[in-house]
């Protein structure tokens, strides 16, 4: 008698797939340097031979099944595949018991530290702090809450929740985290990123202050230019007094955000932007020099083609008032930006922001100049303007050694209109948010995933080849979504601020903007991929985040540690001691070639790399320029230069072990989850 049924460890009943058997015998085998496919088929077919006598007229659990696997291959005379196949089951065992701590039914078998930060942040929760959704049930409130717009424009909502869950649970794509968080909650806030203004009264200050902490409780993250802002010591005409001047009221800002979480699952987050003409800008750069000093705050300088042609020429520039429009000093361009640089080289701040290579592409010059951007740096934006994120899974878009380029297209389409109906779905804090962001309707698709998919390609990082292939990417989604925004146009009308838009009379277009590059932080954890654009951070590190620790093994690492026959517990255990595996040995140098981590890397490799993607990426990049411990303030110099004559829109570095608290760290010990 047939098998035609299996008891899963829930205890549900599914359909017997023989193929399963096949693969998982075939894994063991390519483990052990046996890659037959007919050997894994032979093996399979005594499999379901054994089950149909043993089992004749009931049911076998997934349990029954993976025992009846392990004696066939123990009978067969297949000793090494069948340890091979006993240490695999092992480790799923321990990775459900992992799992099981967090209470959470998990039918995608996701990564641990994908259930570890879901529980944490995204799934829903009752009145008591319970758990009352799995990973499933997310997605599905989030393709069911974002494919109701659809509606409104004569589409088929059905059909499209059906493709933008398939979309996510496959992870090819997946939104900004406050999308998955609060799609289809009282909440409903769903954008990341805001811009909000910042003008020279009182009045204008302790209104974004309130703005920003809605913002801040409703899961978005908040930028600020304080550059309209009188300088300290200035006369305050309406009282007699002296102005305190931008810095001192950052701080209110600052204390506001730390008494807020975002959404109650996050710390806020804040981009603070002062131009570098501005007359307090000495006090701005060396403010985070003490560590936790605007801990809220990532702060950028706002850079001028005129000081940065004053620093090649070694001379001095004007500082600014912006309330009297007035020089009030000049300073040596050489100098400021030598603190700049020696700041950046302390800690890892001020970053740097272009602004005038932002305005060159300002997609709306007619609205006014763009003066500060999101958090993270890769969403320039107008006053209350804000902007919805989503990241395609590179790594999932490889097929045989291949880019598929086919795959990668529907992701591209399917992801533009998810992020267009976002817009639409949207319930957002103040009514000068909704006007400005429906007015243009940015929005930033982008990847993640990058490091993985050049790992799969046997691509190195830092070579010639990884930055043509990023070249070749980003084009083809900047090409693929600009298409998709088209026809979007042509269904839905183009963006209400078309006609003062720089595609007037060329394109009709849905959104202002359709690609940004995101850090991915989060999202990269769920989808078990490389974070953004950046290269492996180690082999193995530890990841601090959620106000927890997860430790990350690259599983790519492994599985090709086990297919080449060089993989040991004694292997991982050195591996940890520094993330590299640039010095050992043993591992053949193809391998260690493709595996370089963000500290094997010249950071000239970098920012060329972010130069690549920035190319053919309408908004801007979030991307960390990694330096070892050891490099110098002349090294960061370099890097500043480079990153603005290749185009860059900003730059952001970090000196490894600068500050006493930092994102990613390499772990010692090898530990398993």
């Amino acid at each position: 008698m047939r098998i035609r049924k299996v008891r899963k460890r829930d205890g549900r009943t599914v359909e017997f797939e023989r193929d399963k058997i096949v693969n998982a015998i075939h894994k063991a085998a390519i483990a052990v340097k046996r890659e037959d496919r007919d050997l894994a088929d032979k093996l399979a077919r005594e499999v379901v031979d054994t089950l149909e006598r043993k089992f004749k007229g009931r049911i076998p659990s997934v349990e029954d099944i993976q025992d009846v696997v392990e004696k066939v291959l123990i009978k067969s005379g297949h000793a090494k595949i069948a340890k091979a196949y006993i240490v695999y089951r092992k480790k799923r065992e321990e990775i459900r018991k992992a799992k099981a701590v967090y209470g959470i039914y998990d039918e995608l078998k996701l990564s641990v530290n994908a259930i570890k930060v879901l529980e944490k942040r995204y799934l829903r929760r009752d009145e008591n702090r319970r758990i009352i959704e799995t990973p499933i049930e997310m997605f599905q409130r989030v393709a069911r809450t974002i494919a109701k717009p659809d509606g409104g424009y004569g589409g088929d909502v059905r059909k499209t929740e059906i493709e933008f869950y398939k979309l996510m649970t496959r992870l090819e794509f997946l939104p900004n985290s406050p999308t998955l968080m609060n799609a289809g909650t009282r909440l409903g806030q769903l954008s990341a990123c805001f811009v909000l203004p910042v003008e020279d009264s009182m009045e204008s200050i302790f209104e974004a202050v309130k703005n920003a902490a809605l913002i801040h409780q409703s899961g978005g993250g908040t930028g600020f230019s304080f550059s309209r802002l009188r300088p300290k010591g200035d006369v305050v005409m309406s009282t007699g007094g002296i102005a305190s001047g931008p810095v001192s009221f950052m701080r209110v800002f600052n204390v506001a955000t730390e008494v807020i979480k975002q959404g109650g699952k996050r710390r806020g987050a804040n981009m603070g932007i002062l131009r570098v003409d501005h007359p307090d800008i000495i006090e701005f750069i060396t403010a985070k020099e003490r560590e936790n000093f605007l801990r809220n705050f990532n702060i950028s300088v706002g850079i001028t083609d005129k000081f940065m042609n004053a620093v090649k020429k070694n001379r001095k520039y004007s500082l600014i008032n912006p309330r009297t429009k007035r020089v009030v000093k000049r300073l040596p361009a050489r100098k400021v930006f030598d603190l700049i640089v020696t700041m950046a080289w302390k800690n890892g701040e001020p970053g740097l922001i272009f602004l005038d290579t932002i305005n060159r592409k300002n997609p709306t010059p007619e609205l006014g100049m763009i003066e500060a951007t999101n958090p993270c740096g890769e969403v320039p934006l107008l006053p209350y303007e804000s902007c919805n994120l989503g990241s395609i899974n590179l790594s999932k878009m490889v097929n045989d050694g291949k880019i598929d380029w086919e795959k990668l297209e529907k992701a591209v389409r399917l992801g533009v209109h998810f992020l267009d109906n976002v817009i639409d779905a949207n319930k957002y804090p103040l009514p000068e948010i909704e006007k400005a962001t429906k007015d243009n309707r940015k929005i930033g698709l982008g990847v993640m995933g990058f490091a993985d998919l050049l790992i799969k390609l046997r691509i190195p990082y830092n070579s010639e080849k990884a930055i043509k292939t990023a070249e070749k990417v980003m084009k083809f989604i900047q090409v693929k979504s600009k298409e998709k925004s088209e026809e979007l146009a042509k269904e839905r009308e183009v963006f209400p601020n078309f006609d003062k838009s720089i595609y007037h009379g060329k394109r009709k277009l849905r959104n202002a903007t359709t690609t940004a590059i995101a850090p991915t932080g989060s999202i990269s954890i769920i989808a078990n991929c490389s974070s953004g654009i950046e290269p492996i951070f180690a082999i193995s590190y530890i990841r601090h985040a959620i106000e927890t620790e997860l430790i990350e093994i690259n599983p790519l690492f492994e599985e090709i540690a086990r297919e080449e026959g060089f993989y040991s517990e004694e292997l991982m255990r050195e591996i940890a001691k520094n993330g590299s595996i640039q010095n050992i040995k043993e591992i053949p140098r193809r391998i260690r070639r493709v595996f370089v981590t963000a500290l094997d890397i010249e950071p000239e490799w970098h920012v060329r790399m972010q130069a690549a993607f920035q190319k053919y990426v309408d908004n801007s990049i979030s991307k960390t320029i990694n330096f070892p411990h050891d490099a110098t303030p002349e090294d960061i110099e370099k890097a500043f230069m480079l990153a603005y004559e290749l185009g860059c829109k900003g730059i952001t570095v970090y000196r490894y072990g600068s500050r006493e608290e930092q994102v990613l760290t390499i772990t010692c010990p090898v530990c398993e989850i």
